[in-house]
């Protein structure tokens, strides 16, 4: 027995004085931990200033039933209950019965009130008995954010969303996914919690032990009103004519700059939305837009001239029992190449390109190498499409008619996005410019990074080229047996190429068109590039690109420079997902009138000061941690939008 009582006294010296710090640690770590507080991402904008994307904060509102004294909870029992039935249409008794059943049930994490927004936590916060705070009103607050977007389904898959996987992952496409890591996500902080039993925890104080710093502000360079206007040419387009999916895209000439990027598919129940991103993904035979690639090359490698005449052998021609043969019956007889591009002659073109080619493709596919039409454009937004260009050297991609149907845009693949690239050097006088989505990046008021513009090509072919091409694109649209004759506008000029590609070709029973038009506005010194793709239109309807997706283009064209009543609309364009929009404005109210006054936050948390403040539009930086005791604009002074309020503990 006294052995057994010498054991027991060594093993509690043991506990105590050898290995106490690390049991006192492991009861710590097992009472109090360490909580992540998540920082909000930055904002996502507009070229104009509208919100794209936003975080905006929800709280659940709980209570420690048994933090109040007794006093204090008999004395604001009735007073809560009346507050809490005021907000959510319950009795009076029916919060007073419960709030004694959780007291009683030593329940320390009452559920109150659930995914609330700010100016309802606002509220609640200052319910009798909850505004005595956590240690002496048993409040706990609980805040979370939750990605929005103001302007709805436009431009999702580029803007970007959030998207769960079965086990709580989140991935987000498009732009918000493609600069989250490097400026958006921010870094999380840290808060000391405490648990209270049963699995539960509480904030140990009422501050953050390492405030959470937000993410950077990204600035895009869609421009709503245009991203409006091409969104609802697209969608009412395919509506009529019954399509899949189909996309465009307007890119500023000089600067690569993507003003409007929309991406539309058809779903089960035949509506429209953004499915994918159709624009940058999907890699596809072009068909006759190709066509301008094929007659620079070859003018550019001068084997042709635009006057040289080429014979459409009346309307078919025949490699290795396979034909190639233009939509006009019968051929066009002897033509000029520019009459060939301009009617899109598919025979006389490949006249032209196999005739000057044919007893050296490499030097073709070469120069097409060289124009950079075989890379990627490398953009930043994943899920790029692959160019493909067959070589002669590849056996398996390469035959005795590759050349041929290379020439009108068959064997080889580009995404709308990389066709348009190519059509706006044209318009660029031959400089190619690499696509762009985002104009900079900032913190504040401070610009953090500014993306000018990336040049891939400084001169993709001579002066002379570029003139003579250019030429035959405006040729297109206003000579009258120009296939985008029916486009032309006294009132705007346009140039451009009509594209109709067979799709499935190979098995009848599933022929299916895709149609396109690619091209730029206006014809001498263009603003945008513009390009629209549509897939798998009614063919009973109509599956020319002339009438299908020229005529979005032309919309496009006409609603941006021309003043009409339907542009005046757009310019009062309207955030399309209403309840997102009071969501926002809940949270930011951001002020017009500049008549906003600052208010003392002073002896305030931080978590709460700087909810206040960027609730009403100001950007709030924060030094220090606990209670705000110095801010540096002084309260009843007025503020205006997206100022910097400087806070300090």
């Amino acid at each position: 027995m006294f052995i057994f009582a010498i054991a027991i006294v060594v093993k509690i010296c043991d506990i105590q004085f050898v290995h106490g710090d690390t049991y006192r640690d492991l009861a710590e770590t097992r009472t109090v931990k360490n909580v992540t507080i998540p920082a909000n991402r930055g904002n996502i904008y507009s070229a104009d200033g509208s919100l794209l994307a936003t975080s905006v904060p929800k709280y659940d509102i709980r209570i420690d039933a048994l933090a109040p004294s007794d006093a204090t909870f008999n004395k604001y029992l009735v007073s809560l209950s009346d507050s809490l039935s005021r907000y959510s249409g319950k009795s009076s008794s029916y919060y007073q019965n419960q709030l004694r059943k959780a007291r009683a049930n030593k329940n320390r994490y009452f559920l109150l009130a659930r995914n609330i927004g700010y100016s309802d936590y606002a509220r609640m916060r200052n319910f009798p008995m909850l505004n005595l705070g956590a240690f002496k009103g048993g409040l706990i607050v609980e805040q979370t954010t939750k990605r929005e977007y103001p302007m709805g389904g436009i431009a999702q898959r580029s803007i970007g969303y959030e998207r769960y996987d079965e086990d709580g992952n989140v991935t987000r496409p498009g732009i918000d996914g493609a600069y989250g890591v490097q400026y958006l996500r921010g870094v999380d902080g840290h808060r000391l919690k405490q648990k209270i039993g049963n699995g539960q925890w509480k904030p140990l104080t009422d501050y953050n032990e390492i405030e959470p710093r937000d993410g950077y502000d990204v600035y895009s360079t869609i421009d709503t009103n245009i991203q409006d206007i091409a969104h609802h040419a697209l969608l009412e387009q395919l509506e009529k004519y019954k399509a899949d999916h189909g996309c465009v895209v307007v890119m500023e000439v000089a600067t690569g700059e993507i003003r409007a990027i929309s991406n539309l598919g058809r779903t089960s129940d035949g509506y429209y939305y953004e499915k994918l991103n159709y624009a940058v993904g999907e890699s596809h035979e072009p068909g006759s837009t190709f066509k301008l690639m094929a007659v620079t090359a070859a003018l550019e490698d001068k084997v042709i001239d635009t006057s040289d005449v080429v014979d459409t052998k009346n309307g078919v021609l025949t490699f290795y029992g396979k034909h190639v043969r233009d939509s006009h019956h019968g051929g066009y007889g002897k033509i000029t190449v520019s009459e060939a591009f301009e009617v899109s002659s598919n025979t006389g073109i490949v006249q032209a390109i196999y005739g000057s080619y044919k007893n050296n493709p490499k030097k073709f596919v070469d120069r097409l190498d060289a124009m950079n039409l075989n890379n990627k454009l490398d953009l930043p937004i994943l899920g790029e499409g692959t160019p493909i260009i067959p070589h002669p050297d590849d056996k398996q991609r390469w035959n005795g008619i590759a050349l041929q149907w290379m020439a009108y845009g068959y064997g080889v693949s580009f995404t709308p996005l990389q066709t348009l690239t190519f059509y706006n050097a044209v318009a660029n006088d031959g400089e190619m410019v690499k696509p762009r989505f985002i104009r900079e990046v900032k913190e504040f008021d401070q610009t953090v990074e500014r993306f000018d513009k990336e040049v891939i090509n400084p001169k993709i072919a001579s002066e002379e080229t570029i003139k003579k091409v250019q030429q035959l694109l405006k040729n297109v649209v206003e000579k009258e047996h120009g296939t985008g004759h029916r486009l032309y506008s006294s009132n705007f000029s346009m140039a451009g190429k009509t594209g109709t590609c067979q799709k499935d070709y190979k098995n009848k029973e599933k022929l299916n068109y895709i149609s396109s038009f690619a091209g730029y506005f206006p014809a001498d010194n263009p603003k945008y590039s513009c390009i629209v793709v549509i897939h798998e239109p009614d063919k009973s309807v109509g599956y020319y690109g002339a009438d299908v997706s020229g005529p979005v283009f032309k919309k496009i064209a006409q609603k941006i420079f021309t003043d009409t009543p339907i542009y005046d609309e757009v310019k009062t364009l309207e955030v399309k997902n209403t309840s997102v929009e009071n969501e926002y404005q809940e949270y930011y109210s951001v002020v017009n009138n500049g008549k906003a006054i600052m208010p003392d936050v002073t002896g305030l948390p931080a978590m709460d000061a700087v909810s206040l403040l960027e609730n009403m539009g100001l950007k709030v930086k924060f030094n220090g941690v606990g209670v705000v005791k110095k801010q540096s604009v002084e309260k009843g002074v007025k503020i205006k939008p997206n100022q910097t309020v400087e806070l300090e503990s």
